[in-house]
């Protein structure tokens, strides 16, 4: 067991032997560390958090009660092999959020990134992988093997089938449940979600430039709401219409990437 002296460890907290503790770190009353977690400096844990398994904790984030972080996955071929969750610096991982490591059969890794917020009761099921400046609402469900990048809102209670992709900025609705993968900037809602358009004030916001938004806005119509030629033929026409903008490239390379899942499409296309 490695504590830093400038910790404070509550004596009613656990931390068990073999645990890393960074400097100025926080453990609350009944919080418990299990014997292969690090943490890192300036981590707070609040009163019942719970820490387990081979789980790696950045600098700067706070676990609330009754959080559950490192437990065994929820997958009934899981076999109690040695397997990771790695979370990075500055996530808020609020009251009875459940993170659970990956598995064998998909890498052996969950892996959170920085500057998330993880809200009230949110899931985050065995291998998924998910980027920067996430905001996962409350009571969200991530299924297994689930990609979330970076700057995406998952609104309250939406659901996220196993293997699904969700592209960089792309915002849920709340109760959206998600059986195909979301492109980059692209709003779904609805059981099961349909595309609905994309997230101009997101986009805004990143800062992109308004020519490079435009041509995305013209290129998703003309992908998504076009009847000429195969969806895939749509793409690779978007590609050579719009040559200079960044946002198509990045909308068409991840609807043309492999996936398990197929494409999120808007209503009746």
């Amino acid at each position: 067991m490695a504590i830093h002296d400038t910790a404070i460890i509550h004596p009613a907290a656990i931390v068990e032997d073999g645990a890393v503790v960074g400097a100025d770190c926080e453990i609350g009353p009944f919080a418990v560390v299990g014997p292969e977690v690090v943490l890192g400096d300036n981590c707070v844990l609040k009163s019942h958090a719970v820490v387990a398994g081979w789980t790696t904790i950045g600098d700067k984030t706070t676990i609330y009660p009754f959080a559950s972080v490192g437990h065994a996955p929820q997958d009934l071929k899981f076999a109690g092999e040695r397997t990771k969750l790695e979370i990075g610096s500055q996530n808020r991982i609020r009251e009875g959020v459940t993170l659970n490591p990956g598995t064998l059969g998909g890498g052996n890794l969950t892996k959170i990134g920085n500057n998330n917020l993880l809200m009230v009761n949110a899931h985050i099921g065995h291998d998924c992988i998910l980027g920067d400046n996430i905001v996962v609402a409350n009571g969200v469900s991530l299924g297994g093997h689930v990609i979330v990048e970076d700057n995406v809102v998952l609104g309250g209670h939406s659901a996220i089938h196993q293997f699904c992709r969700i592209g960089t900025g792309a915002m849920l609705a709340g109760f959206a449940a998600v059986a195909e993968d979301v492109i980059p900037f692209g709003m779904a809602h609805g059981n099961r979600a349909d595309l609905t358009g994309l997230n101009l004030v997101g986009l805004k916001r990143s800062g992109y430039d308004k020519s490079d938004i435009n041509s995305l806005r013209a290129a998703f119509k003309d992908v998504f709401h076009q009847d000429t030629g195969t969806l895939q033929n749509r793409l690779t026409q978007a590609l050579a219409d719009y040559p200079e903008s960044g946002l198509v490239a990045q909308m068409v390379a991840f609807a043309q990437s492999d996936t398990s899942r197929g494409l999120c499409t808007p209503k009746g296309r």
